[in-house]
């Protein structure tokens, strides 16, 4: 975990893309009847982007 955390505070764009991307995620879930169609795959996506961006900086560093 400090791996990810040390990656995440050197590369500070990165990690706001990773959290927002996650943030979009979980706000489409919560506004699911706003969202269009597919809200449950849309959401679920971007939650899946975002936690495959946290192992990536676990893993570069």
């Amino acid at each position: 975990m400090k791996k990810a955390i040390a990656y995440m505070k050197k590369h500070s764009m990165y990690n706001a893309m990773v959290h927002a991307i996650g943030g979009i995620g979980i706000g489409i879930l919560i506004a699911s009847p706003f969202a269009g169609s597919h809200p449950v795959r849309w959401g679920l996506t971007f939650l899946i982007v975002s936690v495959l961006g946290h192992l990536y900086a676990w893993f570069a560093k």
